[in-house]
């Protein structure tokens, strides 16, 4: 079995009198995507430096590729700050071969790697533009160019789609899925839950320094009370037809012509399969709509309401400088 590249172990880390992370156990297995999940404040980069050993952990263990974080285990790791920060003065290409050489490449490998990933993602006009001349949108690409240019075993984002477009996020998921079919293990934090649910294998959620979920997408929307709406025409009695084949319905509204019934999913049961048994039953169906399932919605059951109002704040500044990039 392949080495964990992260396991950290009770860790807790304490600023004065406030705990910023409280006793969290995380195991990142080799070859996962990993969407690291919370509100600001929530101790998911106070986490992530931790398992670098930019900062100490106050208790708890950290293990990266197996051992405590050193020069050569820090080698194998490509990290993006959620503080970003270029020197302005030097060229993209330049900035990208500088950091390939501190992770070991030659001068020449660290050159011919620039090129390559300025072509790439579009930015190969642009190589000998000094990062003061780019905008903010490319001296982020450029950024995130630089930490995966040795091509690292693992990646860590500390939210790596803030401050860019819609258009660029998109091309960065793209560029998230190409490293990890190159065998790159990923691990990167967001507020904005749907980066999560289109890319990772599986999720961890943060709430107030304390992990209150890991698992993966199907264990997480596991956690909902889950359903669909199927409309019928009037007087249909839709729970009796269904209840021999092991689905409960529940009346919800009257609309237009018909009836609105809610059915409630157990375990193992889908929306399609109520919408066949409805048919089966000779139900005369006039509409049907699944749960969109969200993780939002699995952050507020578990969280509650208080705690999902900071994640909606963070989205909705997220959104909001996405308009002003975009416009």
């Amino acid at each position: 079995m392949a080495e964990s590249p992260l396991v950290l172990t009770e860790v807790t880390k304490r600023y004065g009198s406030f705990t910023a992370v409280d006793r969290l156990s995380l195991d990142v297995p080799d070859g996962r995507i990993i969407g690291f999940l919370g509100p600001n404040g929530a101790g998911k980069s106070t986490s992530l430096r931790m398992a670098l050993g930019v900062v100490p952990p106050d208790e708890g263990e950290v293990r990266l590729f197996g051992r405590a974080p050193d020069i050569a285990s820090l080698k194998r790791v490509g990290f993006l700050p959620e503080e970003r920060g270029l020197y302005k003065k030097m060229t993209a290409r330049d900035t990208i071969t500088h950091f390939a050489r501190l992770k070991g490449l030659s001068a020449r490998e660290a050159r011919g790697r620039a090129d390559e990933l300025l072509e790439t993602t579009g930015l190969g006009e642009f190589r000998s533009t000094r990062v003061s001349k780019l905008s903010k949108g490319m001296a982020q690409k450029v950024q995130i160019l630089a930490t995966l240019a040795h091509r690292p075993d693992f990646l860590i984002l500390d939210e790596p789609f803030s401050g860019l477009d819609p258009v660029n996020q998109q091309g960065l998921e793209d560029l998230i899925r190409t490293e990890h079919a190159r065998g790159a293990t990923i691990l990167f934090s967001t507020h904005v839950m749907e980066h999560a649910e289109r890319l990772c294998d599986r999720i961890v959620m943060m709430a107030r320094g304390r992990k209150v979920f890991d698992g993966t997408l199907a264990d997480a929307f596991g956690k909902l009370d889950r359903g669909a709406s199927l409309d019928v025409e009037e007087g249909f009695d839709l729970a009796a037809a269904l209840l021999p084949k092991g689905f409960e319905a529940h009346r919800s509204a009257a609309r237009g012509h018909g009836d609105a019934w809610r059915i409630a999913l157990k375990p193992g049961q889908g929306p399609q399969d109520a919408l066949r048994a409805a048919i089966e039953a000779g139900a005369p169906i006039t509409g049907f709509a699944p749960d969109e399932a969200r993780l939002r919605d699995v952050f507020v059951a578990l969280v509650g309401d208080a705690e999902a109002a900071r994640l909606d704040a963070a989205e909705t500044e997220h959104a909001l400088r996405e308009g002003a990039l975009a416009s």
